[in-house]
């Protein structure tokens, strides 16, 4: 039980930081398009063998996006399916330790009044 409750603060504090860092990658990713918008935009201005240089690597850079992309959702589809798998796993755990915690909350009360009676 005492596990348990050692556990707890520390799951919380791991989720929050887990959700900071896909908030991160997510505004990376943000960023990365914008980027990729902004080089198409000075590609239009260019002509020639440059301008197919230019086509080529913002068709590289999409692709690499993409891949990131994906590969990102991928990840966070599985850890927010473990994460569910744990609550799932720990929601019996938790109920029985509420329930010992109110058998010793009364305990300690009975305690108490004998104490004072």
């Amino acid at each position: 039980m005492i596990c348990i409750l050692e556990c707890i603060p520390n799951l919380h504090l791991q989720m929050d930081r887990k959700s900071k860092a896909v908030e991160e990658v997510e505004k990376l990713l943000q960023d990365i398009g914008a980027k990729i918008d902004e080089l198409i935009e000075k590609g239009k201005e260019v002509s020639g063998e440059a301008k197919r240089e230019i086509d080529q690597r913002i068709a590289d850079l999409k692709d690499k996006k993409e891949n990131l992309e994906r590969d990102f959702y991928t990840r966070k589809r599985d850890l927010d399916e473990k994460l569910r798998q744990k609550k799932k796993e720990m929601d019996p755990k938790f109920k029985r330790s509420g329930a010992h915690f109110k058998e010793a909350f009364r305990q300690l009360n009975e305690a108490i009044k004998v104490l004072f009676d």
